[in-house]
């Protein structure tokens, strides 16, 4: 009934909506509709009330709550489950622990901060509250596992074309770091639970600094982290640039587990590469090498040459690559 309210005001911004119009519309008493008015306002919404004039809805909170982010939604059923926390030690422990329960397919787990945010190979993610979008997509696809590794490039390619849609350029350092002016502005933690050829779950965990501040990173992190605000010196909306990830992640999505095309995804992946066409460096089999990257291959791979020659494919979480244009980050 909450949102039902606030879906009325929403759509009456410029207006006051009579408490009594309310109460004929939604079949409920005027005692209710100012109870679920009162909550409105304890979550953060700036309600006008005058006497005979009704309500009015004068502003709403920065927070990635559901009421919220489905106004910038056009998906079907991505996102149109979110389990909201202000605070949790961890997205992705989070979507692990309800997952295997009665939990829908494309259920976002998400919190305004992560006190114990973590990053690929066991590393910290620093997650302020109120400053980035710390999310993670609970998935349940009838698919091999084998092909689970796709999933991670799909997240990365609806991060750029949602960044695009603000008009910000990144680039993807493969798999799953999401670069901007050569530092890390996001990252992608994906987690899988399977038997044999069955998959219980997939969890994509989504990291993308939006609105952090300098101060928000140690020294050294600020040698190789950033954010949309620190780049461009804007305030992003947060709760648009949500909705705009997972309007994309859809559409990727369902191309790959029904059509089993990933030529989108890899399309974005390729235009926007930081590391194709360029050396890199890579600790294979404990062994620090040199080769080119040069290709993405169909499956998802990514294709390098070695000084010989030789051609060689690098399945994601094989091998760390260090990056020798500017940052320095592990894959």
């Amino acid at each position: 009934m909450k949102d039902k309210i606030l879906a009325m005001l929403k759509e009456n911004e410029d207006t006051f909506v009579s408490g009594q119009l309310i109460s004929e519309i939604l079949g409920v008493s005027r005692a209710s509709i100012w109870k679920h008015i009162n909550k409105l306002k304890e979550e953060g919404y700036v309600i006008e009330s005058i006497s005979k004039n009704g309500y009015k809805l004068v502003s709403c909170p920065d927070l990635l709550v559901q009421q919220e982010i489905n106004t910038y939604l056009n998906t079907n059923y991505i996102g149109r489950n979110i389990v909201y926390f202000d605070s949790i030690d961890s997205t992705n422990t989070k979507a692990k622990e309800i997952a295997s329960m009665d939990i829908i397919d494309g259920t976002v787990v998400i919190s305004e901060e992560q006190t114990a945010g973590r990053g690929r190979v066991g590393r910290q993610w620093i997650s302020p509250k109120y400053k980035g979008i710390w999310m993670s997509i609970i998935l349940k696809p009838d698919m091999e596992p084998s092909n689970a590794s796709n999933i991670t490039l799909i997240a990365a390619a609806a991060v750029t074309m949602a960044l695009k849609d603000f008009d910000v350029d990144v680039q993807i350092k493969w798999p799953n770091d999401i670069i901007l002016n050569n530092k890390k502005l996001g990252g992608i933690l994906t987690e899988m639970s399977s038997e044999l050829n069955l998959i219980e779950y997939i969890i994509i965990g989504i990291g993308i600094n939006v609105n952090n501040s300098e101060e928000d990173f140690s020294d050294t992190l600020e040698a190789i982290a950033t954010s949309l605000k620190i780049e461009t010196a804007d305030n992003f909306n947060r709760q648009k640039l949500l909705g705009s990830i997972l309007n994309h992640f859809e559409i990727l999505y369902e191309e790959y587990i029904l059509e089993s095309n990933l030529t989108s995804t890899l399309q974005v992946c390729k235009k926007n590469s930081i590391l194709l066409g360029k050396e890199i460096q890579l600790y294979h089999k404990g062994v620090l090498i040199t080769a080119t990257a040069v290709d993405i291959s169909d499956e998802g791979l990514l294709i390098i040459q070695h000084k010989d020659g030789s051609i060689e494919k690098i399945i994601s979480g094989e091998v760390s690559m260090h990056g020798v244009y500017g940052y320095r980050q592990e894959s």
